[in-house]
């Protein structure tokens, strides 16, 4: 006989999060589906070696149970209405390579209709697409209008934090808005991780890729180049860093905003012919501060970019670039 420990509300829409974020569609799947077996599978019990041994359909036919049993143990209604697992499928399939034995771990029944009433306006981009699965008629519309981010329609993969903040601020204020068509980016950690996550996506995923590599990442770009399809694109920067990409006012203002009573021979350190990363660790050195982080200030320039004069002439241009590639576009590199 088997029994069940129910999850909890929050461990529900924490596994309804998982799968529906942008991932390549096996390795969720497996991951949510084990990890609820494991935790919330009283009997039978299963050893994580029987797990990876298992039918992907059994794997999925036995969370899908837990789920449900879940949800109905938290009083919600389990209708037969399977529209936003359809539609869900319909998308993977759509986005990525998907053979027939992932098929059955997508194809699944989960009650996702009776997981809507837990879904709100603060929770994630990807849960408040799923709700809107449910209803709607157009779904580009509806991304469009909505700001829902899905269905996503082009991956950017750049190397660091900075671009992932920032890139789409400066696209919005060129007036193309990364969640309104669809424009998911991923900082990947490095050079080295931006040429590991393209092989594997490039593999994986039909839409297309950007890639933005720094000025130094010549050699990464000859790995990257022959396993580049027809519609991907690769920016190399011509500056340098992303930092480097930055205006020198907008540099300066932010500052004058984040470091109270900055001194004009600090600012004047700005203009330095030397790498603004490096000039940002020895104005934040100087000041006695923690150590300069990129992420922290790439939000301090964030709060201060309000007009089109605060994006360079190269920024601007990555911009037009990754507005026009699509799957029609052919593969070029500028640097």
């Amino acid at each position: 006989m088997i029994k069940i420990k129910p999850l909890t509300k929050e461990q529900i829409l924490i596994s309804i999060d998982r799968l529906t974020r942008f991932k390549i569609p096996e390795t969720k799947y497996l991951r949510v589906f084990k990890d609820i077996i494991v935790n919330n599978l009283i009997s039978p019990k299963y050893k994580k070696l029987e797990l990876d041994s298992m039918d992907y359909s059994e794997i999925a036919c036995i969370a899908t149970e837990i789920i449900n049993f879940s949800l109905a143990k938290l009083n919600l209604e389990l209708e037969n209405d399977y529209l936003i697992n359809k539609r869900l499928f319909e998308y993977e399939n759509s986005i990525f390579k998907i053979d027939k034995n992932v098929e059955k771990l997508i194809k699944n029944r989960i009650n996702y209709k009776a997981c809507l009433k837990l879904i709100d306006s603060k929770s994630p981009f990807n849960l408040r697409w799923l709700k809107n699965l449910a209803i709607s008629n157009d779904l580009i519309k509806d991304r469009e209008e909505l700001n829902l981010k899905f269905p996503l329609e082009k991956i950017v993969i750049s190397e660091g934090i900075t671009e992932e903040i920032l890139l789409p601020e400066f696209a919005r204020q060129c007036g193309y808005d990364f969640d309104k068509n669809g424009i998911y980016i991923i900082s990947a950690g490095g050079k080295n991780q931006v040429v590991k996550l393209f092989y594997q996506l490039s593999q994986e995923l039909k839409l297309p890729i950007f890639v933005l590599l720094d000025n130094d990442a010549e050699e990464n770009y000859r790995e990257i180049k022959p396993r580049l399809r027809e519609y991907d694109k690769v920016h190399i920067l011509k500056c340098g860093e992303f930092e480097d990409a930055l205006p020198l006012e907008l540099i300066k203002k932010t500052l004058s905003y984040g470091l109270k009573n900055i001194s004009m021979i600090e600012l004047e350190a700005v203009n330095q012919n030397m790498r603004m990363v490096k000039i940002l660790e020895e104005i934040f050195k100087h000041r006695g501060m923690h150590e300069f982080k990129k992420s922290e200030f790439a939000v301090m320039v964030k709060k201060n970019l309000n007009t089109a004069n605060d994006i360079s002439p190269e920024i601007k241009d990555i911009i037009s670039e990754l507005e026009k590639i699509s799957l029609k576009s052919k593969v070029k590199v500028d640097n």
